[in-house]
């Protein structure tokens, strides 16, 4: 991007009003040599204005603003609909066809220049699609009926660049210059000059063969004549004879010299339309526009005193518009409705009340989150993502791990607004005590001990215990002596009695005189399926070591004994040979051995219990 000190154009018009003839060429040639570079390689310009024309120093002009350009060969029209430009400088085609090329250019190019010669905009309204529409039914009046005195070829060059018909402007802004160079140098407007260099090297086109628009005279003139135009006064025209460009000052351009704006002939600007000047980018399909002085809804002759062509002029302009109205679809009149506009605002206002009334309301709250058992640390991150300033306040003891947070002010849950203070207690952890000594009391007196030491009473569980009777403590969970939280309880063993024996395997009779001597009776129940002697006991109810009290009855399985098998008859067989047989048979042998090796007799005999010995008498035996 390059920078240029000066000043714009438009600011020159600001401060002179407007300018002398030789003021104006000076620019206007600049301002062509620009547009024809651009045209040259097929770029137009399409938002042509003094707004976009830089005045640097050392006599330099420059074309500015390419922000709307567009390659000349990617075709004429805009997207169907659109106008794209400043209102004050759109030429007819680009309002009633969106088309645009070099003559586009051209066309604005001649309202600057006729804006340049008068100080004001050819064509006024109250908005700025008005204005486009009436450079399509209203003319570009001649420069002198707002400024007399200015010559008749300036006219005529305003009314040969703002015609109506783009056919009947110069191709583009080369032979543009090719005319304005031929008026500076006294030259009829036509065809260039075959001699001589081109000013700035710019190559000259010819322009069209046609003959000039008359261009409207100011009241008691004569119009300015047809063909081709005369070479300009010299006395009305320079403002020094034979020079090209006045003589710059310090500041490059002599037209922002104080001392030299009468002898410029310059004049306050009558009145700006800023508020015109703006790029537009709009639908081309606007309402209504006012026909203007020329009275084109009354068939008047448009200007240069050529009948409209069919489908042309105002009339036809009003009939095409009520045309697309009609046509028009409802979503898309809507859209572009005042209507639409209203329903904006007003939804917007809502939407800002409801936003105000929210933040007021609630907006502007948080609730306090739950920070409760978090590391304070992590409680303190997590308060100010949500905006709170955060406060340590003091510790307390608390059952809580020591440095976690136990409480908040306001509380866990309470509505508190955004950037206020909210203050976390963290835990210093719990109050220790010693857990003083309580073996050997009675249960009720050890509970007590343990609450007046500042301690809470546990569960209490019983054990079995020979030394220590029954309902005396034997324990603390933990120990006396012991470091223990405050609030956390602590576990009491009480004696339950003196266990009970373990009975199985002895004799009931034995057992049951035990019991006796402990204060607690026995209760006998057959166990049929024991291989146990008879009289053994085989189980108990409660089991050993369960705490046993007096009276109470504890029962026991006594084996009837093992079940009786008949014992083989071995009388008169070898003793060898019988002791085979009884073993086989699951008995014990034992022998009386008397004279003789054959067995006498059994004892016992018949039956017995199966495991149980028998005994074999052999030979004689005496008595």
């Amino acid at each position: 991007m390059e920078y240029v000190p000066g000043h714009t154009l438009r600011e020159l018009l600001r401060e002179r009003g407007r300018l002398g003839p030789r003021e104006a060429l000076d620019i206007f040639t600049g301002v062509l040599g620009g547009l024809a570079a651009a045209h040259r390689v097929g770029i137009i310009h399409r938002d042509v204005k003094p707004e976009n024309v830089l005045l640097g120093d050392r006599d330099t002009v420059k074309v500015a603003d390419f922000g709307l350009a567009r390659a000349a060969s990617g075709g004429g029209h805009t997207r169907t609909g659109m106008i794209i430009g400043t209102a004050a400088y759109l030429a007819p085609e680009q309002v009633s066809r969106s088309a645009s090329d070099a003559r586009t250019d051209v066309y604005a190019a001649g309202v600057m220049l006729f804006e340049m010669l008068t100080g004001v905009q050819p064509h006024t309204g109250e908005t700025p699609l008005a204005v486009a529409h009436k450079h399509v039914s209203d003319v570009v009046p001649a420069p002198s009926s707002l400024a007399p005195g200015l010559p008749p070829a300036l006219d005529a060059l305003v009314a040969l660049a703002t015609s109506r018909d783009p056919d009947l402007r110069p191709a583009d802004a080369g032979q543009f210059l090719g005319a304005v160079n031929d008026v500076r140098h006294g030259m009829p407007i036509g065809p260039p000059r075959p001699d001589g260099p081109e000013p700035h090297g710019l190559q000259q086109h010819a322009l069209p063969a046609m003959p000039m628009p008359p261009v409207p005279a100011p009241h008691g003139q004569h119009a300015a004549p047809t063909g081709p135009m005369p070479a300009p006064d010299p006395v009305s025209y320079a403002a020094e004879p034979g020079s090209g460009t006045l003589p710059p000052t310090d500041s490059g351009f002599p037209w922002f010299d104080e001392n030299d704006r009468e002898a410029a002939g310059s004049s306050p600007m009558p009145g700006g339309h800023d508020g015109l000047n703006h790029t537009l980018i709009v639908p081309s399909g606007g309402g209504p526009y006012d026909g203007g002085q020329y009275g084109a809804s009354t068939g008047a002759i448009p200007y240069g005193g050529v009948p409209y062509a069919e489908g042309d002029g105002p009339d036809a302009y009003r009939r095409r518009v009520r045309d697309y109205l009609r046509n028009e679809p409802l979503l898309q009149r809507w859209l572009f409705s005042r209507r639409f506009v209203y329903l904006a605002l007003t939804v917007g206002v809502v939407v800002v009340i409801g936003a105000i009334t929210w933040w007021v309301t609630a907006g502007q709250y948080a609730r306090v989150p739950a920070v409760r058992g978090m590391a304070a640390a992590t409680a303190q991150a997590e308060l100010q993502n949500l905006g709170f300033t955060v406060k340590v306040g003091q510790g307390r003891h608390s059952n809580l791990p020591k440095g976690e947070v136990i409480a908040t002010d306001p509380a866990i849950g309470a509505k508190a607004k955004t950037g206020s203070t909210v203050t976390i207690v963290e835990s210093i952890g719990p109050v220790m005590i010693g857990v003083p000594q309580v073996t050997g009391m009675p249960l009720s007196q050890a509970r007590s001990d343990l609450r007046k030491a500042g301690l809470t009473p546990g569960p209490v569980t019983s054990a079995a215990s020979s030394t220590i009777p029954a309902g005396i403590v034997i324990s603390t969970n933990p120990v006396a002596g012991t470091s223990w939280p405050q609030p956390k309880p602590v576990g009491i063993t009480v004696s339950a009695g003196l266990p009970l024996p373990n009975f199985v395997g002895q004799h009931f009779d034995e057992a049951q005189s035990q019991a006796q001597s402990g204060g607690y009776q026995l209760q006998q129940v057959a166990d049929g399926n024991s291989d146990q002697p008879q009289g053994t006991i085989t189980s108990q109810s409660p089991a050993a070591g369960t705490p046993i009290t007096s009276g109470e009855v504890v029962t026991v399985q006594v084996s009837n004994g093992p079940p009786e098998v008949s014992i083989p008859d071995v009388s008169g067989m070898d003793v060898g040979h019988a002791t085979h047989i009884l073993q086989q048979a699951g008995f014990q042998v034992a022998v009386n051995q008397g004279i003789g090796s054959r067995v006498a007799s059994t004892s016992p005999s018949g039956q017995a219990p199966q495991g149980s010995t028998i005994t074999l008498n052999v030979g004689f035996t005496f008595p």
